[in-house]
């Protein structure tokens, strides 16, 4: 499944990059958040891929969901699929978006795959293994590396969302002993944790699984956690949700390394 993703996510990064170096315009979905020619075509080149390889295992995918394309999951397996995670960080001509797709099985993201094209860097986990793949600039795979979480050290290294602050965030910093805090775009966060480049990524403000579920899983698979603020796992495949729309998370927290006590 992971040689899919991989296939997916290079083509679709391909596609991404021609539109940024090219040029494009921005629309705005219905909930107000921007859209770019890029997002579609590379959401289409991914569902081609996972159909042709799996076509018994159905897709939510962002930009489907957004024009009323919603599958039903009925407590199946099922794809999460991200295509350009960071549009603000791709129209603002910053680097760090990525292309995420991961697997989801009984509500847990099992296997996964975050590529940043413009950065010629990807990351790929599944159960007990993730990987850090570098790219070359003809869209190919020059290296492999295992990665893992680094030991909790006695001054945290946080990470935080470049375009999606709160007060809160500001406040569990203040509370847990966070020494240092880097802002950076995308799911990206969950990869520097994975490869044990920080230590906590606190999320108080609005996400949607398929923004969290690839980097979630290759951080799960390097040993860290994504945990909710009653300290339970992140779950997956959350629809009839009382308080929130179909497949919207909840507040977290991502720890690189073992589970802690939260100053929420």
């Amino acid at each position: 499944m992971l040689a899919t993703f991989e296939k997916a996510a290079l083509e679709a990064g391909k596609a991404i990059l021609e539109v940024y170096r090219a040029g494009y315009t921005v629309a705005l979905k219905q909930d107000m958040s921007p859209v770019t020619i890029a997002d579609e075509r590379a959401e289409r080149i991914i569902l081609e891929h996972l159909a042709r390889d799996f076509p018994d295992i159905p897709a939510i995918a962002e930009e489907s969901v957004a024009a009323g394309k919603v599958p039903d999951i009925g407590g199946r397996p099922f794809f999460l699929v991200d295509p350009l995670d960071g549009t603000r960080e791709f129209i603002e001509h910053r680097d760090e978006f990525t292309v995420n797709i991961a697997y989801i099985q009984n509500g847990v993201p099992v296997a996964g795959i975050v590529y940043a094209p413009a950065l010629s860097i990807a990351f790929t986990g599944e159960p007990g293994k993730a990987r850090k793949l570098v790219i070359t600039d003809q869209f190919t795979i020059a290296d492999r590396s295992v990665i893992a979480v680094r030991a909790r050290p006695e001054n945290l290294l946080a990470l935080a969302s470049r375009c999606h602050g709160s007060p809160k965030t500001d406040s569990f910093l203040a509370d847990n002993a966070v020494s240092a805090c880097t802002s950076i775009g995308s799911s990206l966060k969950f990869c520097l944790l994975a490869e044990g480049k920080a230590d906590v990524y606190p999320r108080f403000t609005r996400t949607m699984e398929w923004d969290t579920a690839a980097g979630d899983a290759i951080l799960r698979a390097a040993g860290g956690s994504t945990l909710t603020l009653d300290g339970r796992p992140l779950s997956y495949g959350k629809t009839d949700q009382s308080d929130d729309c179909d497949f919207a998370n909840p507040n977290f927290i991502c720890w690189g390394g073992k589970k802690s006590l939260v100053g929420v």
